[in-house]
């Protein structure tokens, strides 16, 4: 992945240019808490917004889009499927409606939020029609381990463009990272920076002073040169535009390697054979 600048992309298998840097909105209220951090994140240069059924804060999502004036293909987009749809099966449902709130034609990406046991291959199938309709430019799984992802691929005639999991310093899942990236799946970092954990790292803090930069920076950095998109959500303007702050600097191999070594195979969230929501 070549790295440039705030704007810079990866390509998808299907030639699609995905944004490697943009905002997360996780956990951000619906109204003027999501409208401000994505004008936030927008006026900072970000290309790239990931959200969710689940956050109810779609149409927030797209009132921010289109008072921002940006083109719509300048911007890229991400939404995903509910578990309570799969179980239901009205995923393509669920998607409509997802589109209605985010007031456009079409998402850049839509994924499968988690593997729901004896539905995400059927469900697979439903994406798969979505991408044929032109809805979607790209299709994805999130929360996949490689087990899931191989049976994906036991009865996709579309394979996953994009995986989008939980990896930071604490779980940098290696493995998979290599397994995505050996199948041509854009591998996609969630909760990179530890809920702000990362601040109290004392590697972190040594990082800091060597490259005068904040532990954030280090690791949204540590994440892009290992060929991982990255979406740190924050809802302070400050921190939405230090988080960008990246692009001037270069770590080192050796520290890239120091920060591998925290690996602790230790999540913030839920282990995906073991969720129950």
């Amino acid at each position: 992945m070549k790295i440039t600048d705030i704007k810079g992309t990866v390509k998808l298998v299907n030639g699609v240019d995905m944004p490697y840097f943009g905002l997360g909105v996780f956990k951000t209220t619906e109204g003027t808490e999501v409208e401000n951090s994505v004008k936030w994140a927008l006026d900072a240069g970000y290309r790239h917004v990931d959200t969710a059924t689940i956050y109810k804060n779609e149409k927030g999502v797209g009132n921010a889009v289109k008072a921002s004036g940006i083109s719509r293909n300048e911007l890229f987009i991400t939404t995903k499927a509910w578990n309570d749809n799969q179980r239901n099966n009205t995923v393509l449902e669920g998607f409509e409606e997802s589109l209605e709130l985010l007031q456009t034609d079409y998402v850049d990406l839509y994924l499968i939020h988690w593997p729901v046991k004896g539905k995400y291959t059927a469900t697979w199938k439903v994406m798969e029609e979505i991408y044929r309709s032109g809805k979607a430019k790209a299709i994805g799984v999130s929360n996949f381990l490689q087990h899931h992802l191989e049976d994906i691929f036991k009865i996709a005639e579309i394979k996953p463009m994009v995986d989008q999991v939980e990896c930071h310093p604490y779980l940098v899942q290696q493995p998979l990272i290599d397994f995505c990236h050996a199948h041509s799946i854009v591998f996609e970092a969630w909760s990179p920076i530890m809920r702000g954990a990362v601040n109290d790292i004392q590697l972190f803090k040594e990082l800091s002073e060597k490259y005068k930069k904040t532990p954030v920076q280090i690791v949204l950095r540590w994440d892009l040169q290992k060929g991982i998109v990255t979406i740190p959500k924050s809802v302070h303007q400050e921190r939405i535009i230090s988080n960008a702050g990246i692009f001037d600097f270069e770590l080192t191999s050796e520290d890239i390697c120091r920060i591998d070594s925290l690996d602790r195979n230790v999540r913030f969230g839920a282990h995906p054979d073991t969720f129950v929501f």
